[in-house]
């Protein structure tokens, strides 16, 4: 293995010759050896200082033109590329469990679009400090990073993933309009309900829960960059957070604005707990719906049985012919995953003192690995689950005309009491309705039949 000599503010430090990261980050690999290899700084996070540092050097070309000459904005720009495009990322090692501020992976990226910069000019042209940091701190650079990746996320993956989830089900309802089955609460008979409506409430769900998401947006959008290290804008030049934020927007496709009050912007984290509220709502429902599913689709003899879904893969290892739910499955350890998650969020964002929060790293990464195991979840669940969902119709009846709550249609004829008397002697005796009703004199074989029809009920 071949090394080269880096160096920093504590010293020199030896660094592998083909890596474009300098001495900060080399100091830092070695000093947080703390989930190498599986908990590194997610990918979103690398992209989003991509997007920031081109930015950043060209909102600074326009407000320190000196400084920042057309070549070092040149070289930047083409080495933030690669980084934006993933082609650097073998150049990131460093994790989550680093300093609370996200400092090492702010100097991260510094170095390495500097180096590679430098390699791209042909001579030692860009600072990591004084070039792609300029006008900046980690303090502002890494909650705006959190942020431009958030929003991304939500946008560009979990919203559109709910959305086909959302056409899914709705062609569930519409290949089934007119199928009657028995409604069930508290995992007891109830009154009759059209599969259609049934299936139309998990569809109602995600769409409410992605208007929730879509509302968390706008505070995403407000960038801490220009704040510096505390949020007093300290060596950043006048109008260049309101500047940077318009670079990110063109960079990024979707809009940001700079934050109005830095101060809240470096030590308040509200933003990122009050979307991934939404992210887990959206959770919550998905494992309501996903046991819904497995519920009706129990069985296959000895269950509900009333729909079918995809048989994927054999279910045991011992029991032959055997098939599992496992996509509903997985859907519920993703929820768990996301509903502790939000509380790791919660906590961290409380914490902090003064002018920084200092848990922003572990903010950024269970807020990352939510949206994108939902969103994955979400479109495993529709393609290998929901597309697959058949009707057992001829079980929906039976469990329908065998369910003694249709007693309820009879209520406005025999009353609520005698109703109740009508539906315990067909369970104790194991008759129908219609037998017990008679035999209690409440009404006759031919008015029962005129009066009770359970497809009226929905």
């Amino acid at each position: 293995m071949e090394y080269r000599t880096e160096h920093d503010s504590m010293g020199e430090v030896l660094v592998e010759a083909d890596k474009y990261w300098g001495a900060q980050t080399e100091r830092s690999r070695n000093h947080f050896r703390i989930g190498v290899g599986i908990e590194t700084m997610p990918r979103e996070i690398i992209r989003s200082f991509g997007i920031l540092k081109k930015a950043a050097a060209m909102a600074n070309r326009e407000k320190v033109p000196e400084k920042m000459t057309e070549e070092k904005l040149s070289a930047i720009i083409k080495a933030a590329d690669e980084v934006i495009a993933g082609e650097l990322d073998g150049h990131f090692p460093l994790v989550v469990w680093q300093t609370g501020s996200g400092t090492q992976s702010n100097m991260n990226a510094n170095e390495v679009i500097a180096n590679r910069a430098n390699e791209i000019a042909g001579r030692k042209l860009c600072h990591p400090n004084d070039d792609i940091n300029m006008s900046q701190s980690s303090n502002d650079t890494f909650p705006t990073a959190m942020h431009i990746s958030a929003v991304m996320a939500l946008e560009n993956s979990l919203l559109p993933a709910a959305a086909r989830l959302i056409d899914a089900f709705r062609a569930v309802e519409e290949a089934n309009p007119d199928i009657v089955k028995s409604g069930r609460t508290h995992l007891q008979d109830a009154v009759p309900i059209r599969f259609a409506q049934e299936v139309s409430g998990w569809r109602s769900s995600l769409e409410t829960d992605a208007e929730l998401i879509r509302r968390t947006l706008e505070p995403l959008r407000k960038l801490a960059l220009g704040g510096t290290a505390v949020g007093t804008g300290l060596n950043a030049p006048g109008g260049f957070d309101t500047l940077a934020a318009e670079k990110i927007s063109a960079l990024a496709g979707t809009e940001f604005l700079t934050a109005e009050n830095k101060f809240h912007s470096l030590t308040s984290k509200d933003e990122m707990v009050f979307a991934h509220g939404a992210v887990k709502a959206m959770a919550a429902d998905m494992l309501k719906i996903a046991n819904d599913v497995r519920w009706l689709a129990s069985g296959p003899r000895c269950g509900l049985g009333e729909i079918t879904i995809p048989a994927n893969e054999p279910g045991s290892s011992i029991m032959p012919g055997k098939v599992n739910p496992t996509q509903c499955e997985q859907v519920t350890m993703v929820a768990v995953q996301i509903m502790g998650n939000d509380t790791a969020i919660g906590i961290a964002a409380s914490q902090g003192n003064f002018e920084l929060n200092v848990f922003m790293p572990v903010i950024a990464y269970n807020f990352l690995q939510s949206v994108r195991l939902l969103a994955e979840s979400i479109e495993s669940f529709r393609i290998h689950c929901v597309e697959g969902i058949r009707v057992n119709e001829e079980k929906m009846r039976s469990n329908l005309h065998n369910s003694l709550m249709l007693v309820t249609a009879l209520n406005p004829y025999i009353g609520y009491e005698n109703a109740a008397k009508t539906a315990h002697l067909a369970y104790e005796e194991n008759i129908s309705l219609r037998e017990a009703c008679v035999r209690l004199g409440f009404l006759t074989a031919e008015r029962f039949d005129e009066v009770f029809h359970p497809e009226y009920m929905v």
